[in-house]
């Protein structure tokens, strides 16, 4: 059945790795199902994210990145969201506009609502059926991608901006409770998954 379910969380939260979890189980159920990412999941959306992730790119201005987001959104969204919906299959994406509001409208301080009125403008108002808050502590999410080695241009900021980004989360989950759903990212995968498949399976049951 046709749903459009976002995932998001501070970095390290695990979103990559439960979104390919949770779309191959329902992918074994027989549910048609797209997985993709932001920014990027297209060609255009793909050559944005490498812009704005770039970590040689530190001369990038907030509101440049904030627009660049919302473009990549854009194009993600009319060239590969919306088909796969009309399609009727389930749309699970790695971030979506909510990133943005903690990200550049929180943490980069230019404001959540000015960001919510870009994107609006970028997605004409068209908002995930469900989004499903990782929720991870800023510290622990930053040990995780030590390990990891590689940076990208956002992870390589300091603490202070992603206990901001945290902070950011939690403001746009109030001013959304009807839609975000938080799930304890500090879990073990199985849990987290489990859990995340029984919100999903649950908001399924009511379309």
């Amino acid at each position: 059945m046709t749903l459009f379910v976002s995932f998001e969380g501070p970095d390290g939260s695990g979103k990559t790795t439960i979104t390919k979890i949770v779309s191959e189980y329902f992918e074994k159920k027989n549910q048609p199902v797209l997985c993709t990412r932001e920014p990027g999941g297209i060609r255009i959306s793909e050559k944005i994210r490498e812009l704005i992730l770039d970590p040689e790119h530190e001369e990038m201005d907030d509101r440049t990145e904030a627009l660049l987001y919302a473009a990549s959104r854009r194009q993600h969204l009319i060239e590969k969201i919306k088909p796969a919906l009309g399609r009727g299959e389930l749309v699970i994406c790695d971030r979506f506009v909510d990133s943005s509001l903690a990200y550049q409208g929180y943490a980069r301080g230019i404001g959540i609502d000015d960001v919510w009125d870009i994107n609006m403008f970028a997605i004409d108002g068209f908002l995930p059926d469900l989004t499903i808050f990782l929720d991870l502590k800023p510290e622990e999410g930053l040990k995780r991608i030590g390990v990891r080695g590689y940076k990208d241009r956002l992870e390589l900021e300091g603490d202070v901006f992603h206990e901001k980004v945290y902070q950011g989360y939690q403001e746009v989950i109030r001013r959304f409770p009807n839609r975000i759903k938080i799930v304890d990212a500090a879990q073990s995968i199985e849990d987290v998954a489990a859990d995340v498949i029984k919100i999903i399976e649950t908001q399924l049951s009511y379309e």
